[in-house]
Protein backbone atom coordinates (compact mmCIF):
# COMPACT_ATOMS: atom_id res chain seq x y z
CA UNK A 1 0.00 0.00 0.00
CA UNK A 2 1.27 3.24 -0.95
CA UNK A 3 3.55 5.28 2.19
CA UNK A 4 2.06 8.92 0.74
CA UNK A 5 -1.74 7.92 0.47
CA UNK A 6 -1.53 6.61 3.77
CA UNK A 7 0.02 9.46 5.15
CA UNK A 8 -2.79 11.76 3.20
CA UNK A 9 -4.99 9.29 5.05
CA UNK A 10 -3.62 9.95 8.35
CA UNK A 11 -3.76 13.63 8.14
CA UNK A 12 -7.13 13.97 6.68
CA UNK A 13 -8.62 11.86 9.73
CA UNK A 14 -5.96 14.55 12.10
CA UNK A 15 -7.93 17.64 10.97
CA UNK A 16 -11.42 16.83 11.17
CA UNK A 17 -10.63 14.71 14.29
CA UNK A 18 -13.40 11.93 12.19
CA UNK A 19 -12.91 9.28 9.58
CA UNK A 20 -16.14 10.06 7.79
CA UNK A 21 -15.75 13.84 7.14
CA UNK A 22 -11.53 12.44 5.94
CA UNK A 23 -13.41 9.92 3.60
CA UNK A 24 -15.43 12.97 2.26
CA UNK A 25 -12.40 15.38 2.05
CA UNK A 26 -10.03 12.80 -0.05
CA UNK A 27 -13.72 11.13 -2.08
CA UNK A 28 -13.41 7.86 -0.08
CA UNK A 29 -15.14 5.65 1.27
CA UNK A 30 -14.62 5.90 5.43
CA UNK A 31 -13.99 2.03 5.29
CA UNK A 32 -11.17 2.91 3.13
CA UNK A 33 -9.52 5.51 4.86
CA UNK A 34 -10.04 3.41 8.10
CA UNK A 35 -7.79 0.11 6.44
CA UNK A 36 -5.14 2.87 4.99
CA UNK A 37 -4.83 4.27 8.76
CA UNK A 38 -4.87 0.84 10.12
CA UNK A 39 -2.22 -0.42 7.69
CA UNK A 40 0.21 2.59 8.54
CA UNK A 41 -0.29 1.75 12.44
CA UNK A 42 0.71 -1.49 11.44
CA UNK A 43 4.11 -0.34 9.03
CA UNK A 44 4.98 2.21 12.17
CA UNK A 45 3.78 -0.70 15.02
CA UNK A 46 2.10 2.28 16.83
CA UNK A 47 -1.31 3.48 17.78
CA UNK A 48 -1.73 6.93 16.29
CA UNK A 49 -5.49 7.31 17.16
CA UNK A 50 -7.45 7.04 20.20
CA UNK A 51 -11.02 5.59 19.09
CA UNK A 52 -13.76 5.89 20.93
CA UNK A 53 -17.71 5.17 19.46
CA UNK A 54 -18.07 9.15 19.67
CA UNK A 55 -14.58 10.94 19.11
CA UNK A 56 -11.53 10.62 17.25
CA UNK A 57 -7.79 12.22 18.94
CA UNK A 58 -4.43 12.20 18.23
CA UNK A 59 -2.31 9.82 20.55
CA UNK A 60 1.09 12.03 21.65
CA UNK A 61 3.16 9.59 18.75
CA UNK A 62 0.11 10.47 16.46
CA UNK A 63 0.85 14.10 17.64
CA UNK A 64 4.50 13.81 17.21
CA UNK A 65 4.15 12.24 13.83
CA UNK A 66 1.65 14.83 12.80
CA UNK A 67 4.11 17.71 12.96
CA UNK A 68 6.51 15.42 11.04
CA UNK A 69 4.32 14.48 8.28
CA UNK A 70 2.71 17.75 6.91
CA UNK A 71 5.86 19.41 6.10
CA UNK A 72 6.72 16.01 3.64
CA UNK A 73 3.05 16.24 1.84
CA UNK A 74 3.41 19.91 1.48
CA UNK A 75 6.60 19.72 -0.22
CA UNK A 76 5.29 17.41 -2.59
CA UNK A 77 2.27 19.23 -2.95
CA UNK A 78 4.38 22.35 -4.11
CA UNK A 79 6.68 20.19 -6.51
CA UNK A 80 3.68 19.14 -8.58
CA UNK A 81 2.35 22.71 -7.94
CA UNK A 82 5.49 24.19 -9.09
CA UNK A 83 5.59 21.96 -12.61
CA UNK A 84 2.29 23.03 -13.32
CA UNK A 85 3.22 26.73 -12.99
CA UNK A 86 6.33 26.60 -14.75
CA UNK A 87 4.14 25.77 -17.42
CA UNK A 88 2.09 28.80 -16.71
CA UNK A 89 -0.63 28.49 -14.60
CA UNK A 90 -1.49 28.63 -11.11
CA UNK A 91 -1.88 25.32 -9.64
CA UNK A 92 -2.19 23.49 -7.04
CA UNK A 93 -4.37 23.69 -3.23
CA UNK A 94 -4.81 26.78 -1.33
CA UNK A 95 -6.34 26.45 2.86
CA UNK A 96 -8.04 29.24 3.65
CA UNK A 97 -9.62 30.51 6.93
CA UNK A 98 -11.86 33.32 7.26
CA UNK A 99 -14.86 34.70 9.33
CA UNK A 100 -18.43 33.24 8.95
CA UNK A 101 -19.83 36.20 8.21
CA UNK A 102 -17.12 38.19 5.84
CA UNK A 103 -16.54 34.32 4.40
CA UNK A 104 -20.14 33.89 3.55
CA UNK A 105 -20.84 37.02 1.90
CA UNK A 106 -18.00 39.63 1.11
CA UNK A 107 -15.24 37.15 0.23
CA UNK A 108 -16.97 34.95 -2.36
CA UNK A 109 -17.58 37.73 -4.66
CA UNK A 110 -13.90 38.41 -4.47
CA UNK A 111 -12.64 34.99 -5.03
CA UNK A 112 -14.53 33.77 -7.69
CA UNK A 113 -12.61 36.05 -10.77
CA UNK A 114 -9.69 34.53 -8.91
CA UNK A 115 -10.65 30.80 -8.97
CA UNK A 116 -12.15 31.28 -12.68
CA UNK A 117 -9.44 32.72 -14.04
CA UNK A 118 -7.40 29.91 -12.29
CA UNK A 119 -9.19 26.47 -12.66
CA UNK A 120 -6.09 24.07 -11.36
CA UNK A 121 -5.63 25.61 -8.18
CA UNK A 122 -7.53 24.08 -5.17
CA UNK A 123 -9.24 25.97 -2.51
CA UNK A 124 -9.91 24.89 0.96
CA UNK A 125 -12.22 27.46 2.78
CA UNK A 126 -12.68 26.93 6.34
CA UNK A 127 -15.31 29.35 8.41
CA UNK A 128 -15.35 29.86 11.82
CA UNK A 129 -15.67 32.95 14.70
CA UNK A 130 -13.06 30.90 16.68
CA UNK A 131 -9.89 31.72 16.22
CA UNK A 132 -7.52 28.88 14.77
CA UNK A 133 -3.91 28.59 15.06
CA UNK A 134 -3.00 29.61 11.51
CA UNK A 135 0.21 27.30 11.45
CA UNK A 136 -0.50 24.61 13.78
CA UNK A 137 -3.84 23.51 11.77
CA UNK A 138 -1.97 24.14 8.22
CA UNK A 139 -3.46 26.75 6.83
CA UNK A 140 -1.61 28.63 4.23
CA UNK A 141 -3.58 31.89 4.86
CA UNK A 142 -6.15 33.87 6.94
CA UNK A 143 -8.25 36.63 6.59
CA UNK A 144 -8.77 38.38 10.02
CA UNK A 145 -11.14 41.87 10.53
CA UNK A 146 -10.18 43.73 13.34
CA UNK A 147 -7.07 44.07 15.59
CA UNK A 148 -4.38 41.57 15.23
CA UNK A 149 -3.21 39.96 18.54
CA UNK A 150 -0.97 37.36 16.70
CA UNK A 151 2.12 39.35 16.17
CA UNK A 152 4.35 36.55 14.54
CA UNK A 153 2.07 36.35 11.44
CA UNK A 154 2.55 38.26 8.70
CA UNK A 155 -0.05 40.90 7.97
CA UNK A 156 -1.04 42.75 4.45
CA UNK A 157 -4.14 45.01 4.43
CA UNK A 158 -6.68 44.45 2.34
CA UNK A 159 -9.42 47.07 3.14
CA UNK A 160 -10.80 49.31 5.94
CA UNK A 161 -13.58 48.05 7.27
CA UNK A 162 -15.93 50.49 9.14
CA UNK A 163 -18.37 49.72 12.52
CA UNK A 164 -21.67 50.91 12.54
CA UNK A 165 -23.62 51.59 16.18
CA UNK A 166 -27.25 50.11 15.27
CA UNK A 167 -30.63 49.11 16.28
CA UNK A 168 -33.95 48.09 14.86
CA UNK A 169 -36.32 51.17 14.49
CA UNK A 170 -38.81 48.46 16.93
CA UNK A 171 -35.97 48.73 20.10
CA UNK A 172 -35.88 52.47 19.70
CA UNK A 173 -38.99 53.72 19.30
CA UNK A 174 -39.60 51.09 22.59
CA UNK A 175 -36.37 52.23 24.71
CA UNK A 176 -35.89 55.96 22.96
CA UNK A 177 -32.84 56.74 20.89
CA UNK A 178 -29.94 57.93 22.23
CA UNK A 179 -28.65 61.14 22.03
CA UNK A 180 -25.48 60.91 23.90
CA UNK A 181 -23.34 58.07 24.22
CA UNK A 182 -23.58 58.18 28.03
CA UNK A 183 -26.94 57.24 27.28
CA UNK A 184 -25.89 53.62 25.89
CA UNK A 185 -25.26 52.86 29.79
CA UNK A 186 -29.13 52.55 30.08
CA UNK A 187 -29.45 50.29 26.84
CA UNK A 188 -29.66 46.88 25.80
CA UNK A 189 -26.26 46.36 24.51
CA UNK A 190 -25.25 43.18 22.20
CA UNK A 191 -21.56 42.67 21.99
CA UNK A 192 -19.03 40.99 20.24
CA UNK A 193 -16.89 39.17 22.58
CA UNK A 194 -14.08 38.54 20.45
CA UNK A 195 -13.12 42.33 21.09
CA UNK A 196 -10.46 43.29 23.88
CA UNK A 197 -12.69 45.25 26.16
CA UNK A 198 -16.31 43.98 25.92
CA UNK A 199 -17.10 46.97 28.28
CA UNK A 200 -16.34 49.86 26.17
CA UNK A 201 -17.28 51.34 23.12
CA UNK A 202 -15.28 54.28 21.06
CA UNK A 203 -17.54 56.73 19.88
CA UNK A 204 -15.81 60.13 18.00
CA UNK A 205 -16.81 63.90 17.36
CA UNK A 206 -15.97 66.81 17.30
CA UNK A 207 -12.27 65.96 18.22
CA UNK A 208 -13.32 63.99 21.02
CA UNK A 209 -13.29 60.77 21.67
CA UNK A 210 -15.85 58.99 24.22
CA UNK A 211 -14.97 55.90 25.73
CA UNK A 212 -18.51 54.44 26.36
CA UNK A 213 -18.74 51.94 29.23
CA UNK A 214 -22.02 49.68 29.11
CA UNK A 215 -23.45 46.62 30.30
CA UNK A 216 -22.86 43.45 27.87
CA UNK A 217 -26.25 42.26 28.38
CA UNK A 218 -25.69 39.94 25.15
CA UNK A 219 -22.73 38.19 24.12
CA UNK A 220 -21.88 36.22 21.14
CA UNK A 221 -18.65 35.51 19.00
CA UNK A 222 -20.30 36.26 15.52
CA UNK A 223 -20.95 39.90 14.39
CA UNK A 224 -23.68 38.38 12.50
CA UNK A 225 -25.32 36.64 14.82
CA UNK A 226 -25.58 39.44 16.90
CA UNK A 227 -26.92 41.89 13.40
CA UNK A 228 -29.76 38.97 13.66
CA UNK A 229 -30.56 39.96 16.92
CA UNK A 230 -30.68 43.48 16.46
CA UNK A 231 -32.56 42.76 13.60
CA UNK A 232 -35.35 41.24 15.95
CA UNK A 233 -35.51 44.32 18.08
CA UNK A 234 -33.59 43.11 20.92
CA UNK A 235 -30.83 46.12 21.30
CA UNK A 236 -28.00 48.06 20.22
CA UNK A 237 -25.28 46.36 18.95
CA UNK A 238 -21.87 47.56 17.10
CA UNK A 239 -21.20 45.46 13.83
CA UNK A 240 -18.81 45.52 11.03
CA UNK A 241 -20.77 47.27 8.09
CA UNK A 242 -20.62 43.88 5.83
CA UNK A 243 -23.00 42.18 8.39
CA UNK A 244 -25.41 45.14 8.36
CA UNK A 245 -25.13 47.40 5.09
CA UNK A 246 -28.42 45.29 3.67
CA UNK A 247 -30.58 45.31 6.95
CA UNK A 248 -29.56 49.58 7.00
CA UNK A 249 -30.27 49.78 3.16
CA UNK A 250 -34.07 48.19 3.87
CA UNK A 251 -34.79 49.83 6.75
CA UNK A 252 -34.88 46.80 9.15
CA UNK A 253 -31.82 48.35 11.23
CA UNK A 254 -30.92 52.24 11.81
CA UNK A 255 -27.74 53.96 12.78
CA UNK A 256 -27.66 55.10 16.43
CA UNK A 257 -25.61 58.35 17.22
CA UNK A 258 -25.09 58.84 13.37
CA UNK A 259 -23.16 61.98 14.28
CA UNK A 260 -20.66 59.81 15.91
CA UNK A 261 -17.88 58.06 14.51
CA UNK A 262 -16.57 54.70 15.42
CA UNK A 263 -13.93 52.93 14.76
CA UNK A 264 -12.20 51.56 11.56
CA UNK A 265 -11.34 47.83 11.49
CA UNK A 266 -8.85 46.70 8.65
CA UNK A 267 -9.07 43.32 6.66
CA UNK A 268 -6.05 41.74 6.29
CA UNK A 269 -4.63 39.17 5.35
CA UNK A 270 -2.44 36.78 7.20
CA UNK A 271 0.43 33.91 6.70
CA UNK A 272 3.13 32.52 8.30
CA UNK A 273 6.42 34.19 8.44
CA UNK A 274 8.37 30.88 8.35
CA UNK A 275 6.48 29.38 5.47
CA UNK A 276 7.45 29.19 1.55
CA UNK A 277 4.62 31.99 -0.04
CA UNK A 278 3.67 30.23 -2.79
CA UNK A 279 3.40 32.35 -5.93
CA UNK A 280 -0.69 31.40 -6.31
CA UNK A 281 -0.70 32.34 -2.24
CA UNK A 282 0.74 35.58 -3.63
CA UNK A 283 -1.08 35.73 -6.69
CA UNK A 284 -4.45 35.39 -4.04
CA UNK A 285 -3.88 37.97 -2.10
CA UNK A 286 -2.98 40.34 -4.58
CA UNK A 287 -6.04 39.58 -6.12
CA UNK A 288 -8.07 40.05 -2.92
CA UNK A 289 -6.38 43.12 -2.41
CA UNK A 290 -7.37 44.72 -5.53
CA UNK A 291 -10.50 43.17 -5.22
CA UNK A 292 -11.63 44.96 -1.83
CA UNK A 293 -9.91 48.37 -3.16
CA UNK A 294 -12.81 48.89 -5.43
Amino acid sequence: MDRIETMRAFMAVARDNSFTAAGRRLGLSTKLVSKYVRHLEAELQTQLFNRTTRSVSLTDVGSAYLERCRPILEQLDELDALVRERQGALAGPIRLTAPTGFGSTRLPAALLPFLKQHPDVELDMTLTDSRVAIVEEGFDLAIRIGSLRDSTLIARKLVDMPLVLCAAPEYLNAHGRPKDPRALATHVCLVNNNQVDLNVWRLRAGGREHAVRHRATIQANSPGALARLAEGGLGITIAPLYTVEAALDSGRLERVLPDYETDVFGVYALYPPNRHLTRRVRALIDHLAGEFSR
